[in-house]
Formats: C-alpha cells, structure tokens, sequence
C-alpha cells in the first residue's frame, strides 16, 4: 500500500486505518483522549536541518581573523560588508532579514560548533549527527528521545514537515508523523467511492494492542490536521513561496492553534557549494540561500508574534562546514566546524559565543576549522533551560549541557 503526502514512524504506519472505520464521534473523543495525554509544557523546539553541509564561515564570518582572508581571497566576507560587526564577527548582509530579532536579543549565534568526530560523507554525518549517539548502540534518533523524555504524547506532538523530510531524527518508538504539510496530509486515493481507510481499518481489526495503539495515535494525527484544514489559516506575516516558507508557515500554524506541538524539523537544503559560491552580492549562491533562509525565519517569527516566539526556539544545525581555504572553483568542499543559528524569546541573543580556535594553519584539522563545541551541547542547554530537560544522557549519552549562558531559563 503505497500513501501520498502521508508518511509516518514505523509505530503509525499501521494505524491509519485503525481510526478511520471508527464514527465521527468516536474519532473526536479518541483525539481529545490523546491531546489530554501530553504532560510537555516547555518551548516548542524548531530544528532546520541545513543540508550539504552548511558555510558557517561565510553566514557568520571571523572578520577579525587576519587568516581567514588568507584563506578566502575572493569569497572572503569584506568587513564593510557585515551587519552587526562587532570586530571580530559579522552577519552576512544577506541575513539582514533577521538584524531586527539580533538587535532585540532574540537570535544568536554559536561558532566552531559541530560532531566531534570529523567525516567529509553527506549520508555518515547526516546519520551520526540525527542518531548523536556516537560509539552506542542506541539506534534512534535525538528528537525521538526528547519527546520520550519530555513526555509528549499528543497526536501532533513531533512532526517532520515539508517535502524533503527528515525521518531519521524521529526514527524510534515516540509517535511522531511526517507530511508534505498540513494541507495534503490525506491517505492517497481515499474517497466516498474508494473508502481505503475503511479497508485498512478492517485489515487491523483485530491487530494485537501494540499496533492498535500505533493506530490510534496515527488515526487521531490525521483526525487532528483534517480539523486544522477545515478551520482555515490566515498567517500573520507573508512567507516567502518556497518549501522552507511553506513548512514553517505550517509549524506557526500548529504553534498557533495549540496543537500540542513539541517538536517539529525542517529541511533547508542546497547548501554544498563546491563552486560558484560566490561574493555578497545579489545572485550569488550563498547570498541568495542565506536571504532565502533569513526570509522564511523572519516571517516565521513576525507570524508568531511576541506572545509565541517566547515559548518557541528555533535552531539549525549541518552535517559538518566547509574547508577554510576557497578551491580553484570558488566554493569550498567539505569541511568540519560550523556554525548555529539560535533564534527564540528565550534565546540570549545579539552576540556569538564560542571558544574560537582560529584559523591559523596550525590551528585547523586537516585543513578544517576545529570543532571546540559538540553541538549536542548546544542543544542540550536549550533542552535544560527552555524545555524542562534535568539530565541529558536520555536524549545525549554522556554529553554535558554547554556552560555559554545561550538561554534563559522559563519560569
């Protein structure tokens, strides 16, 4: 049986039909039952997957590093081109969109981030870094624990959206549910005249009751966003018309509506420049990826508004930066450290916090920026101080939380 815009963890691919024999009254009281069961009352945490591995030199560029221009002649980031420059760092002009929410202290940013264990392979780090489990044999993936240990338990508490989506970081027991968005999240071919679901429902009758309550998680998630589709949505802010401004307007839209969302990733691919990266100008690469990142971020926190950035935080992470020295092609292959993007109400912003190592040739890993934060820390701060979160080794084996001070804690 194959479903269109309609994916789910292994645990809910046999409930969508479970619910679907069920009347329209049962249906309802099976997700008021389900939404009531979420004990989460921390931050609604936003991860935007940057993937290709993401240039955190020239998003947040080491302005104050003499080698860095040593390294990038031509696609070095000019100083009198920065924004919020503070001599030793500067934001890309093209992140201009979210200056506003740097200036308000609501978006920041970590350097020298990333895995410890450095590999140039898209699909390895992509993986390690979703498991963030290295040298264990836990197989699933961080959001998965995090909404284990946060206790969130709704139909629509973790969601991966978008048309690219990243299944891996939710592969495990928690429910969670992927879709293209909230919109076309229906069961492929399902009609008056071809009730599928009901056929499904059939099918698991009589299913043993770990696969009936895979099925009544899965049925009320569908039951959830056929309400939401049906109460319309207005945004508050234009998004712009690409799959990121379309994922994260329906993120605000789950935020907004006191869904029970606790979680939700976002791709945001395209970032594996090996050339043609270009300078800070309109129609170059990097400028245009990263306007069209700030953008969609931008419109996300405008469409929140004050009242719901304060309880929401945002942060991307990559598979692994760039190498500090430009190749013959004017990008730049496959690297170690990055950089991170916090953006939320409780987020201490409008600075960089890292522990930089420099770009000195005897400075880097094999050519590479070194990596003096895990990122699992970073998180793992966020999770303590924005998402109720005590000890970390249920979400992040033996990782301490980073001691930057990136957050407030909520009362």
């Amino acid at each position: 049986m194959k479903f269109r815009n309609c994916a789910l963890t292994r645990r809910g691919v046999l409930a969508l039909g479970a619910l679907a024999g069920a009347s329209a009254s049962t249906r309802v009281a099976f997700a008021a039952e389900s939404a009531s069961s979420a004990s989460y009352s921390g931050d609604t945490l936003v991860v935007v997957s940057l993937r290709g591995g993401f240039d955190g030199l020239s998003a947040i560029a080491p302005i104050g590093d003499p080698d860095y221009y040593q390294a990038r002649p031509t696609i070095g980031l000019p100083k009198s081109q920065v924004i919020a420059g503070d001599g030793t760092f500067g934001l890309h002009p093209a992140l201009a969109p979210l200056l506003p929410q740097w200036r308000a202290g609501k978006l920041a940013a970590v350097h020298a981030v990333g895995q410890a264990n450095p590999t140039r392979s898209h699909f390895a780090a992509m993986e390690a870094m979703e498991n963030a489990a290295p040298g264990s044999s836990i197989r699933t993936g961080w959001l998965d624990r995090m909404l284990g240990g946060a206790g969130a338990t709704g139909p629509l508490a973790g969601i991966a959206l978008g048309h690219a989506r990243p299944a891996r970081l939710f592969a495990g027991p928690a429910p969670a549910v992927s879709m293209a968005s909230i919109d076309k999240f229906t069961l492929a071919g399902d009609s008056a005249k071809r009730p599928m679901a009901a056929a499904l429902a059939e099918m698991y009758a009589d299913a043993p009751a770990p696969q009936a309550t895979a099925a009544l998680a899965a049925g009320t998630s569908l039951h959830a966003t056929a309400t939401l589709r049906e109460a319309g949505y207005q945004p508050a802010a234009t998004y712009p018309d690409t799959d990121l401004g379309a994922a994260l307007r329906d993120v605000a839209r789950l935020i907004k509506t006191r869904s029970g969302l606790a979680t939700a990733a976002v791709d945001c691919g395209d970032w594996d420049m090996h050339d043609a990266l270009g300078t800070a100008v309109q129609g170059q690469r990097m400028h245009d990826n990263l306007t069209g990142l700030a953008t969609a971020l931008a419109a996300f926190a405008a469409d929140l508004g004050p009242a719901g950035m304060a309880s929401t935080t945002v942060l991307t992470i990559s598979e692994f930066g760039r190498r500090v020295a430009e190749n013959a092609s004017h990008g730049a292959d496959h690297g170690h450290g990055n950089a991170m993007l916090l953006l939320g109400g409780g987020v201490r912003g409008g600075k960089v916090y890292t522990a930089w190592p420099g770009l000195s040739p005897a400075a880097l890993l094999d050519g590479d920026l070194a990596v003096t934060t895990d990122y699992r820390a970073v998180i793992g701060e966020l999770l303590q101080k924005r998402c109720g979160f005590g000890a970390l080794d249920g979400v992040f084996p033996g990782v301490a939380p980073s001691a930057f001070g990136l957050a407030t804690s909520r009362s």
